[in-house]
């Protein structure tokens, strides 16, 4: 057991370092992406997104998948996501980073997404009408 806790520290440690060399804990370089003044990150995570994409072809061969409906929530949780992400300079892994860096006012960021996570359930029971459970459907 705790040799895959060190396996899983190694891996995110590592993950970490990329995503620090890669630009992705520098507030400059995401407010660049987001006010399209550089494409440096934007073209990372179209690299990424083609490289999944090839990836999950690979390990699906030959499979059918289901056709599923986009969840009511996708939109407005997509947009309050990049909201967050722009206003703020990290994304949730991006502020753990950032932690790691030193960057101390990530702390900010990594309490405010620990207290959306705890609001939601509370504000979806009062506002939604879909079930917490409907991402699975």
């Amino acid at each position: 057991m705790i040799s895959s806790h060190v396996r899983m520290a190694v891996i995110g440690i590592l993950f970490g370092i990329a995503f620090s060399c890669m630009g992705f804990t520098d507030f400059g370089e995401v407010h660049k992406m987001f006010t399209l003044q550089g494409f440096r990150l934007l073209l990372t995570f179209c690299g990424g997104v083609a490289l999944s994409t090839v990836g999950f072809l690979v390990l699906a061969r030959g499979k059918k998948f289901a056709r599923r409906s986009i969840h009511k929530g996708t939109i407005p949780g997509g947009i309050l996501f990049g909201a967050g992400w722009a206003l703020t300079g990290a994304c949730p892994t991006g502020a753990l980073v950032q932690i790691g860096e030193g960057k101390l006012m990530a702390g900010v960021t990594v309490l405010g997404i620990a207290l959306g996570a705890w609001a939601y359930p509370v504000l979806h029971r009062a506002f939604f009408r879909w079930p917490l459970q409907a991402c699975d459907a």
